[in-house]
C-alpha cells in the first residue's frame, strides 16, 4: 500500500489526541480551525510525497534559498 492507497487520517483525533500530549489547551472555538489548517497540511505532505524523485536523486547536504 503507498502513502496514496492509504485511508485519510482522522484528522478529529489526531488534534483531540495531540494537544495534551504537548501540552496545549485548545480552546474548543479553535478545534475547527486547527482542524482545518491540519487538513491544508496533510494535503500539502501528499503534493510533497508524491513528486517522483529518480533513484539516483542525492539529498542536498545544505539548502540555499
Amino acid at each position: 500500500m503507498t502513502t496514496r492507497d492509504a485511508p485519510p487520517p482522522d484528522l478529529d483525533a489526531f488534534a483531540a489526541a495531540a494537544a495534551p500530549l504537548l501540552e496545549l489547551r485548545l480552546d474548543p472555538a479553535w478545534v475547527a480551525p486547527v482542524i482545518a489548517n491540519l487538513r491544508v497540511l496533510a494535503a500539502a505532505a501528499d503534493l510533497v510525497g508524491g513528486f517522483p524523485l529518480p533513484d539516483e536523486a542525492e539529498a542536498a547536504p545544505v539548502f540555499e534559498a
